[in-house]
């Protein structure tokens, strides 16, 4: 069972926006998981490993364009391939 596609390193910071600057497809490709503060998270639109803290819909709220709205949580970030 070994993986012959190369994995690209995981960023420091990366968001699933494609208007974002902190989007790469490339890690896309792959299926990423995101532990915060022990627990896994599916719902994480955006992270930043070194600052600790990741970006989450703030319930059905939406903007004016009707994206969610996102809160900003801090604690202990880990990304990881699964």
């Amino acid at each position: 069972m070994n993986d012959t596609t190369q994995r690209p390193e995981l960023p420091d910071h990366l968001s699933i926006d494609a208007r974002s600057p902190f989007y790469n497809a490339a890690v896309f490709q792959h299926d990423i998981g995101i532990r915060f503060n022990g627990k896994e998270r599916t719902d994480v639109e955006e992270y930043c490993i070194s600052e600790g803290w990741v970006k989450v819909p703030a319930g059905k709220t939406r903007d004016r364009h009707g994206k969610p709205l996102l809160i900003k949580v801090k604690g202990t970030v880990e990304a990881y391939y699964s």
